[in-house]
Protein backbone atom coordinates (compact mmCIF):
# COMPACT_ATOMS: atom_id res chain seq x y z
CA UNK A 1 0.00 0.00 0.00
CA UNK A 2 0.96 3.13 -0.52
CA UNK A 3 0.80 6.86 1.49
CA UNK A 4 0.11 9.82 0.44
CA UNK A 5 2.06 12.39 2.17
CA UNK A 6 1.53 15.48 0.23
CA UNK A 7 1.46 17.47 -3.32
CA UNK A 8 1.83 14.12 -5.64
CA UNK A 9 4.04 12.07 -3.83
CA UNK A 10 2.73 8.13 -2.63
CA UNK A 11 5.52 6.60 -0.56
CA UNK A 12 5.29 2.90 0.32
CA UNK A 13 3.71 2.19 3.50
CA UNK A 14 6.34 -0.34 4.42
CA UNK A 15 9.35 2.09 3.62
CA UNK A 16 8.45 4.47 6.04
CA UNK A 17 10.74 4.36 9.12
CA UNK A 18 9.54 6.94 10.70
CA UNK A 19 6.54 10.29 11.16
CA UNK A 20 7.55 12.92 13.09
CA UNK A 21 5.70 15.94 14.00
CA UNK A 22 6.83 19.49 13.67
CA UNK A 23 7.81 20.36 17.02
CA UNK A 24 9.34 17.01 17.77
CA UNK A 25 11.71 18.13 14.91
CA UNK A 26 12.52 21.80 15.40
CA UNK A 27 12.97 21.22 19.53
CA UNK A 28 15.74 17.94 18.47
CA UNK A 29 19.00 19.21 18.00
CA UNK A 30 19.63 15.76 16.80
CA UNK A 31 17.52 15.91 13.84
CA UNK A 32 18.32 19.26 12.86
CA UNK A 33 21.99 18.19 12.77
CA UNK A 34 20.64 15.16 10.62
CA UNK A 35 18.43 17.54 8.26
CA UNK A 36 21.49 19.63 7.74
CA UNK A 37 23.68 16.44 6.98
CA UNK A 38 21.42 14.85 4.36
CA UNK A 39 20.27 18.24 2.66
CA UNK A 40 20.73 16.54 -0.30
CA UNK A 41 18.03 13.45 0.33
CA UNK A 42 15.34 16.04 1.73
CA UNK A 43 12.40 16.98 -0.06
CA UNK A 44 10.10 19.55 0.49
CA UNK A 45 7.22 19.11 -0.65
CA UNK A 46 5.45 21.46 2.39
CA UNK A 47 7.12 24.60 0.44
CA UNK A 48 8.33 25.62 3.37
CA UNK A 49 5.26 24.98 5.52
CA UNK A 50 5.71 21.82 7.12
CA UNK A 51 3.85 20.02 9.64
CA UNK A 52 5.75 16.68 9.54
CA UNK A 53 8.80 14.96 8.73
CA UNK A 54 8.71 11.33 6.71
CA UNK A 55 11.54 9.25 7.21
CA UNK A 56 12.53 6.22 4.42
CA UNK A 57 15.47 4.45 3.66
CA UNK A 58 16.65 6.67 0.83
CA UNK A 59 14.65 10.60 1.23
CA UNK A 60 13.55 12.79 4.07
CA UNK A 61 10.17 14.32 3.11
CA UNK A 62 8.78 17.93 4.44
CA UNK A 63 4.83 16.97 4.71
CA UNK A 64 1.95 19.57 4.71
CA UNK A 65 0.17 17.03 6.15
CA UNK A 66 -0.23 16.57 9.82
CA UNK A 67 1.48 13.24 11.62
CA UNK A 68 -1.94 12.47 13.01
CA UNK A 69 -3.53 11.75 9.65
CA UNK A 70 -0.29 10.76 7.84
CA UNK A 71 0.04 7.79 10.66
CA UNK A 72 -4.20 7.10 10.24
CA UNK A 73 -2.97 6.90 5.86
CA UNK A 74 -0.26 4.48 6.76
CA UNK A 75 -2.05 2.41 9.32
CA UNK A 76 -5.59 2.13 7.34
CA UNK A 77 -4.25 -0.43 4.80
CA UNK A 78 -7.18 2.02 2.70
CA UNK A 79 -5.23 4.32 0.08
CA UNK A 80 -6.23 7.94 0.57
CA UNK A 81 -5.33 11.07 -1.41
CA UNK A 82 -4.66 14.59 0.71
Amino acid sequence: MYVHVGDDVMIRSSEIIAILDKQTVQDSEEMLELINRKKSELVDIANGTFKSLVITPSHMYLSPIAIATLKKKALSGVPMNG
